[in-house]
């Protein structure tokens, strides 16, 4: 690997729309995507379910364009319990209708008739022995409307969305993920780089933002590493010392025989991995360890800053590429319709980006999809 890193953007420049498409060759089919909460929806798939037993109450809630800070400070209020207490797998958009699992405490059981918040509804509850952590799911399924798209579109849409499925898509991490101008990820790299503490966070907003900022720094520099190997055309082309991933368990391992590995790789047996930088985050060696190296360097960041948060930030590897199983498109009076299942940590807004081709894509959520 012999590509260099580009320089640093801006900070208000490091959004998803400034990124490469894949796709870049292929017509975009625009359209709006979040005209309103029903055309964005997404429902948990659980990796397991509740027992029936425990000292916890899952609780499955839907909700429609409320975010995820104000779901977990509104269940807090309402059940008279700590915003700690309150376990969930992943975070999800606010301008959508979403489904999953919460975990309460079993004690806050009597309360759950106060939760009185339009927009939140609780469909089922039942018992479990442990509360819920976040990556305790599978993925999520997806139903998308795209408004505002031509009739005649769906055939570039099908098309497309073949070649999403055969090749697979850029993991980015979605706009959202850094806030609105890049605030969220400002305020990581000021508290990484040691200008800011956990103290100039608001109190009230302490515990949510802390772990989400820090994190937004690993997501940033994550999709500035993609976006190199994408435009060097070694994005599903196996490199020396890379880690690979094995798509069905998740074990990773750093490529030595390059013969041996790139028809697995091109098979979807295995998928190469970029950094999320942390102190067990797995090494890759020789030149995609010194490209990675200077990357770190360029933005001056050092590996050891993020182990001053090794509770929060600490790292691991992240799949370059991710094929859904399937894609189905379908027009109705709005538009077109797109339904899919993605693995938890997958942005929707980012296999859809490379339909649309447009800047509209995150719409007015500050979350994110995990």
């Amino acid at each position: 690997m012999d590509e260099s890193i580009p320089q640093p953007a801006p900070i208000h420049e490091l959004v998803v729309s400034n990124l490469p498409y894949l796709t870049a060759d292929q017509p975009g089919i625009g359209g709006t995507l979040k005209a309103i909460p029903a055309d964005f929806v997404v429902e948990e798939i659980p990796a397991y379910e509740p027992s029936g037993t425990g000292e916890h109450l899952f609780l499955w809630i839907e909700k429609e364009d409320i975010s995820a800070d104000f779901l977990i400070r509104t269940l807090a209020r309402s059940l008279g319990c700590q915003q700690g207490d309150i376990g969930s797998a992943g975070l999800k958009d606010r301008r959508a209708i979403t489904r999953q699992y919460v975990s309460v405490p079993a004690k806050c059981e009597p309360q759950l008739a106060l939760i009185n918040e339009h927009g939140i509804r609780i469909l089922r509850v039942a018992r479990h022995g442990n509360k819920l952590r976040p990556g305790h799911l599978l993925g999520n399924r997806f139903e998308i409307t795209l408004s505002g798209v031509s009739a005649s579109a769906i055939t570039t849409a099908r098309k497309v969305s073949q070649l999403l499925v055969d090749r697979g898509f850029p993991n980015y991490y979605g706009e959202q993920r850094f806030g609105i101008d890049g605030e969220t990820l400002e305020l990581g790299l000021a508290l990484i780089k040691g200008t800011k503490t956990a103290r100039d966070i608001h109190p009230s907003k302490r515990r949510f933002l802390l772990k989400l900022a820090l994190s937004s720094v690993q997501s940033w520099l994550f999709n500035e590493a993609l976006a190199a190997r994408l435009i060097a055309g070694t994005l599903d082309v196996v490199q020396p010392g890379d880690v690979m991933e094995v798509v069905e368990s998740g074990g990773k391992f750093v490529a030595e025989d390059v013969a041996a590995e790139q028809p697995r790789c091109t098979s979807y047996e295995t998928v190469i991995t970029g950094p999320m930088f942390g102190p067990k985050m797995k090494q890759p060696a020789g030149e995609v360890a010194r490209w990675e190296a200077e990357l770190l360097a360029k933005h001056q960041l050092q590996i050891s800053q993020f182990a001053n948060f090794s509770q929060l930030l600490s790292g691991t590897r992240r799949p370059y590429l991710i094929r859904p199983a399937a894609i189905d498109v379908q027009s109705n009076d709005r538009g077109l319709v797109f339904s899919f299942t993605l693995p938890s940590g997958v942005y929707a807004t980012t296999l859809l980006r490379e339909l649309m081709k447009s800047n509209d894509l995150a719409g007015p959520s500050e979350e994110t999809i995990s």
